[in-house]
């Protein structure tokens, strides 16, 4: 029998064997439910995984395209040396653009650490330069030795330091994601075991009169196998459904939400949750299998 032929045989059942398992009850409900909020926490765990890895990799891919120049000298020569400056970068190969940051834009850089009434007139506040790079990039190693000639004043910051962190965040973002989904369907293996158990448990004198009249222990156990499959594989796609929904609700991305926005999947990232029912079904096939042959060989 080919493959497609046996999850067609799986689906439709054997309506004599079907009865061995109950319909209803507290085991249905479980298994479903289980199923369900399992799936709706999966979801969730799927979005924030691959929201945060891509905020992350934004991050770094701004940064690497971005360098800052801080200027530190006397007043009396900080214009001098920061138009010394900008000549430098504006003849160095891979800078697209370099602007001095002005006044008003160091105060709004330095407001959430100092307050919006900080008297920069009164203080050193070194010069930025703010640095835009080409695609194919610069010799920061050739940059800075020519800065370090005309401009003594000049620390570049090519953000290196903060953007090696940053990549290393979104993998490990993701691999979190992986191992909660996983954590998620053990979880949903275990509470499934339990309530095949019950169920078991529940029709002993049914499994005692099926064998008397010479069913096998693989008959049986393929009929709970079937029932909370079905069971876990259609409360996994409820709650996948109003996790998905969830996700939609949320904020869309703004740059002035920060992180808080933009927690949603994108594009091709909506396929993934959707193969969180099939995941469900799997499990509970294999975790009710196990479960129902090793309690049948206990009480055979």
């Amino acid at each position: 029998m080919s493959v497609p032929t046996r999850i067609i045989a799986f689906v439709t059942g054997d309506a004599q064997r079907d009865r061995v398992v109950p319909p209803s009850g507290i085991t249905a409900r479980l298994t479903g439910f289980a199923a369900g909020a399992m799936a709706f926490l999966a979801v969730f765990a799927l979005a924030l995984s691959l929201a945060s890895g891509r905020l992350a990799t934004r991050w770094g891919d701004e940064l690497a395209r971005s360098s800052t120049l801080r200027i530190s000298a006397p007043e009396a020569q900080m214009a001098e040396q920061t138009a010394t400056a900008l000549r430098v970068l504006e003849t160095t190969p891979g800078i697209a653009s370099a602007r001095a940051l002005s006044k008003e834009e160091q105060s709004l850089l330095l407001a959430p650490w100092f307050g919006p009434d900080l008297p920069l007139e009164t203080l050193p506040i070194p010069q930025l330069i703010e640095i835009r790079e080409t695609e194919d990039g610069y010799d920061a190693a050739g940059l800075r030795l020519r800065l370090q000639a005309e401009v003594p004043g000049a620390v570049l910051d090519d953000h290196t330091r903060w953007r090696k962190p940053l990549e290393r965040a979104a993998g490990r973002l993701r691999m979190l994601g992986l191992l909660s989904v996983l954590l998620i369907a053990a979880t949903t293996g275990a509470m499934i075991t339990l309530a095949a158990l019950a169920a078991l448990a529940a029709n002993a004198q049914v499994i005692a009169v099926l064998r008397l009249v010479g069913a096998q222990d693989g008959y049986i156990a393929q009929a709970f196998v079937r029932r909370f499959t079905l069971r876990a594989l259609g409360g996994a796609a409820v709650g996948t459904g109003l996790g998905m929904a969830a996700v939609m609700l949320l904020p869309s991305a703004s740059e002035t939400g920060g992180f808080l926005t933009g927690l949603g999947f994108q594009g091709t990232g909506w396929v993934w949750p959707l193969l969180i029912p099939p995941l469900a079904g799997v499990v509970a096939y294999f975790a009710t299998g196990t479960a129902a042959r090793q309690r049948l060989r206990e009480v055979g």
